[in-house]
């Protein structure tokens, strides 16, 4: 009997002396633990602040004013900076480098648009201006007009979820560049848009260039067939489309002029960019 007490009494004993005693705990153990996950809370809200995710801002965005009058000062230094760095894109410079960039030329549509046309157009009136379409666009294409490239700037103004630009806005650039491409390619130079199929691969985010990639699958008489993709600055692909372009029964009726002004035309110096300021390539030099 007495054996069982004792044996009871000493494992009661190993239980119960496990672990320190409580008068050797810190007290302040738990405000250590309260202090240390406060910081570093602290700290990733700091960091997501001021660098946040992508994909935090698709979530939360941040507030923007609207759209300014794109004829106010503030306005013109805003888009003259733009201007200059769309001139100095690394992707642009490069391929204004490339082997071949003699067989090459660009141009920038709506530059030359005659104003009384312009007010009335969807891209080169109403949506023209700092933060919706603030820049021209600006296109390399190949001589032979089988493949381009338009770079666009897409500002805070033409969103559809708050910071991520409209789907319906960037199907107007995709229908505009593939269209340069297929009716250039078309006896009279002018058509419409018979069939335009997009896929949505990622979001567009606002304020930001964006690349569109053109190339002619197939030209036969009243119809040409192209294909092109939206890209950001980093290659990634946001959109993928194909498209159909007829010309008209009654094309030699339409102003063909004024839709190849629009589209812009080739320049006659081809080897020099073209620069928004002058609206044609600077002159050659004399020396």
């Amino acid at each position: 009997m007495s054996s069982n007490i004792l044996r009871r009494i000493l494992t009661n004993t190993r239980v119960f002396s496990t672990g320190p005693p409580p008068a050797a705990r810190s007290p302040y153990r738990h405000l250590r633990t309260l202090a240390l996950g406060g910081f570093v809370a602290a700290t990733g809200y700091g960091l997501g602040a001021f660098y946040p995710h992508p994909y935090i801002t698709f979530i939360s965005p941040r507030p923007a004013p609207a759209p300014p009058d794109p004829d106010s000062p503030q306005s013109i230094i805003y888009t003259t900076n733009l201007e200059q760095t769309l001139q100095t894109l690394p992707l642009l410079t490069s391929h204004r480098l490339r082997p071949d960039a003699h067989e090459w030329y660009e141009t920038r549509p709506y530059v030359n648009y005659p104003e009384q046309l312009r007010v009335n157009s969807l891209t080169a009136g109403a949506l023209r201006g700092p933060g919706k379409l603030a820049l021209p666009p600006l296109v390399r294409a190949r001589k032979d007009e089988s493949e381009a490239l338009v770079i666009v700037h897409v500002g805070r103004g033409v969103c559809g979820h708050d910071g991520i630009i409209h789907g319906g806005l960037l199907a107007t650039i995709l229908d505009e560049s593939l269209a340069r491409t297929a009716i250039i390619n078309l006896p009279e130079k002018i058509g419409v848009t018979a069939n335009l199929s997009i896929n949505y691969r990622a979001p567009t985010f606002a304020d930001q260039f964006i690349v569109v990639r053109i190339s002619l699958v197939d030209k036969a008489g009243r119809k040409s067939k192209v294909t092109g993709k939206v890209e950001d600055l980093k290659g990634n692909v946001l959109v993928e489309a194909h498209a159909t372009f007829v010309q008209p029964k009654y094309a030699h009726l339409l102003k063909s002029k004024a839709v190849q002004q629009m589209m812009g035309d080739p320049e006659p110096v081809k080897s020099t960019p073209v620069l928004l300021s002058e609206g044609m390539p600077p002159p050659p030099s004399k020396a």
